[in-house]
């Protein structure tokens, strides 16, 4: 598995990397997840977030994270590809004011409240939503249980 990270202007959190990636080996683990994949995430700022958001979702307001999942291609490059090649899994886009100003107002650590986010974004990218109340039951524990255990190395 591979992680692109771009910090963006937000080099003092350049450190998420590493722990970023610690948290999709933990989860991947965890769900017995076996495929080699990538995922690209990005940090950004309100503006940049509120684009996205605007653009590929029609909401125009400020959100803490978005993803993009890209499993749902079943083109032929997968099988082209090779499983030595990781597959694109998606995107995920932090927006690091906004978790800041989170953070705060939920009784979080900054690190805490960016790593909780960086696993909400991986559970989506896998097919977990929580639109649903029962949906909702499944994916929240299991982020608090991925988080738990990848703080437990």
């Amino acid at each position: 598995m591979e992680l692109s990270f771009d910090p963006g202007v937000y080099e003092e959190y350049a450190n998420l990397e590493d722990k970023y990636l610690s948290i999709m080996e933990t989860a991947f683990k965890m769900l017995d997840i076996k495929s080699n994949y990538e995922v690209d995430v990005s940090l950004v700022d309100e503006p940049t977030i509120q684009e996205i958001n605007r653009d590929y979702r029609h909401i125009d307001k400020v959100t803490d994270v978005i993803s993009f999942a890209f499993n749902d291609d079943k083109s032929e490059e997968g099988i082209i590809l090779g499983d030595d090649v990781p597959k694109m899994l998606g995107e995920i886009f932090i927006c690091i004011p906004r978790a800041l100003e989170q953070a705060k107002e939920i009784g979080n650590t900054a690190d805490r409240e960016l790593r909780f986010l960086f696993c909400h974004g991986i559970l989506h990218l896998l097919g977990y939503d929580h639109m649903k109340k029962e949906d909702e039951e499944i994916m929240f524990p299991l982020q608090e249980k991925i988080l738990q255990e990848d703080e437990k190395k």
